[in-house]
């Protein structure tokens, strides 16, 4: 049998050379391009939910992973933080106690920036009577108010522009937070969407609990 010749060789490594070399065809340069514009398409419509439900969870879970996230510099740089929920204005701020012992809002940084929940959803804080609190619970809310200052009738306002107003949820150097129930609202009122809770607790230690979607807060 005769053998190729060295020419036919030198055929097929230039053949698979220039093969190479030519990179992706248009067909498969479409094809890439048609799935990286589906895989932007699934990002975005994710991102930009019309769904009310989904959007009031993206509000929850939001705040949960900045509470979480403020225990831990709380405990590592040995600070007293602070949350300000301003349920009227659907606002709440991050806050540190200074070294004067003044609450004040964290300014400088984007990650505790307030943050303003968008129409129409908003929140209501429950600090009372919560659900799994009993007599021998680790926060003790009485004395925190008054070593911490956050018991509003302490402040005396005088000609001097009042300080902001203290938090009503405290985020301690100990790792201690006060336990809350936080629950967010979708409730509509013009259109035929269902309205849709989420709920936050804190029981005087992170990691937070979220609970939802639910039909109903649960204390009704």
């Amino acid at each position: 049998m005769r053998a190729p010749s060295r020419h036919r060789y030198s055929f097929v490594l230039a053949s698979l050379a220039a093969s190479r070399q030519r990179g992706f065809t248009l067909l498969e340069v479409m094809l890439v391009l048609l799935l990286m514009g589906l895989a932007a398409g699934y990002v975005i419509f994710n991102a930009f939910s019309t769904d009310p439900s989904e959007q009031l969870e993206r509000e929850a879970r939001r705040l949960q992973v900045v509470i979480d996230m403020a225990s831990d510099y709380a405990v590592l740089n040995q600070q007293q933080l602070g949350i300000y929920i301003d349920q009227e204005n659907r606002t709440y701020s991050f806050m540190q106690l200074s070294d004067e012992d003044e609450w004040q809002f964290i300014e400088g940084n984007t990650l505790y920036e307030p943050v303003t929940l968008t129409e129409p959803f908003f929140f209501t804080l429950n600090l009372d009577d919560l659900p799994w609190q009993t007599e021998d619970r680790l926060f003790d809310r009485e004395m925190f108010d008054s070593s911490l200052s956050v018991n509003e009738q302490d402040i005396e306002i005088g000609e001097e522009e009042a300080p902001p107003p203290p938090p009503q949820i405290l985020i301690m150097s100990s790792g201690e937070i006060t336990p809350f129930s936080l629950v967010f609202h979708y409730e509509p009122e013009f259109t035929n969407d269902l309205p849709a809770y989420y709920v936050l607790n804190c029981q005087d230690l992170p990691p937070l609990e979220l609970l939802g979607p639910l039909e109903r807060p649960e204390w009704d």
